[in-house]
């Protein structure tokens, strides 16, 4: 996939969220907590499936912790770290 930055991983974790939702990409809030705009367990699973693989992490051997998945801001920043 390549090198992204900061507001790229952003932005790719927002629409996949929108997708996932089902809402437009413009309800999708950055900095507010994931479960606010309506990420269920179901739809947390979806996500953590998407991560993996759109950046290659192997999310059990990461160590992001529940912190890291707060919001968008908060995960893309782990996921930049994770893949340096």
């Amino acid at each position: 996939m390549g090198k992204k930055n900061l507001k790229e991983i952003e932005n790719i974790l927002a629409q996949e969220i929108a997708i996932i939702l089902s809402v437009d990409p413009s309800r999708v809030i950055k900095d507010i907590p994931l479960h606010e705009m309506g990420i269920d367990s179901l739809s947390f699973v979806e996500l953590l499936v998407f991560i993996e693989k759109t950046f290659n992490i192997k999310l059990m051997e990461s160590g992001l912790t529940r912190e890291d998945f707060r919001t968008i801001r908060s995960l893309a920043s782990s996921i930049r770290v994770q893949s340096e």
